[in-house]
C-alpha cells in the first residue's frame, strides 16, 4: 500500500501541475518541464516516468488544441525526462535548480530549432537561424523562470509532503 499511495500522490501532483497550462499565463511560464523532471525523479518504474508525465501533456493538448512543430515540443519532453532520471535517489535543490536551467535550455534549443526548420518564417541559412534564436529570447527568459518556479514548488511540496506523510517516501535502491 505504501507504494501505491506514493503513486496516486506523485500522479496527482503531475495532472495538476499540467492543469496550469489551461490558466491563463505568460508564455512559456509553465510547469511542463517540472513536471518532466518530477516524474522521472519521482517514479520507480521509468515506464511511468515517461508514460504519466506525456500522457498529462497529451490531454492538456488535446483540450488547448494540437498544433504544428508538437513534435518538437513531444521530442524535448522525452529528453528532459531522461535528464530527470539523473535525480534519481538524488534529489537536492542544487540538483534541481541545476536540471530546471538544463530542461530551459533543451527546449530553447530543440523547439527553436523545429522551429526553424520547420515553420517558414525564417530562412534556411546562417542569419535566418540567428534571427529565430534571438527571437525566442524572450520565450527562454520565462521559460527559465517557469521551470524554477514549477520544479520548486512541485519538488519543495512533495519534500514537505514526504516530511508529513512517511508513507510517500521512497524505498532506498539496493
Amino acid at each position: 500500500m505504501k507504494l501505491n499511495t506514493r503513486f496516486l500522490v506523485i500522479t496527482a501532483i503531475i495532472l495538476l501541475a499540467a492543469l496550469t497550462r489551461l490558466l491563463p499565463h505568460i508564455p512559456n511560464f509553465t510547469a511542463l518541464s517540472a513536471v518532466a523532471l518530477f516524474g522521472a525523479a519521482q517514479y520507480n518504474k521509468k515506464l511511468l516516468a515517461f508514460l504519466v508525465p506525456l500522457t498529462a501533456l497529451v490531454l492538456s493538448d488535446a483540450i488547448l488544441g494540437f498544433y504544428a512543430g508538437m513534435e518538437w515540443v513531444y521530442g524535448t519532453f522525452i529528453l528532459i525526462i531522461i535528464s530527470g532520471f539523473a535525480l534519481r535517489n538524488k534529489v537536492t535543490a542544487p540538483r534541481v535548480i541545476l536540471l530546471s536551467i538544463v530542461s530551459s535550455l533543451i527546449m530553447y534549443v530543440v523547439s527553436d530549432f523545429g522551429m526553424w526548420i520547420g515553420s517558414g518564417i525564417y530562412p534556411h541559412t546562417l542569419t535566418g537561424f540567428t534571427a529565430c534564436y534571438i527571437a525566442a529570447l524572450p520565450f527562454l527568459r520565462n521559460e527559465l523562470l517557469g521551470d524554477l518556479f514549477y520544479s520548486g514548488l512541485l519538488f519543495g511540496t512533495f519534500y514537505l509532503a514526504q516530511i508529513k506523510f512517511p508513507t510517500l517516501l521512497k524505498e532506498r535502491v539496493k
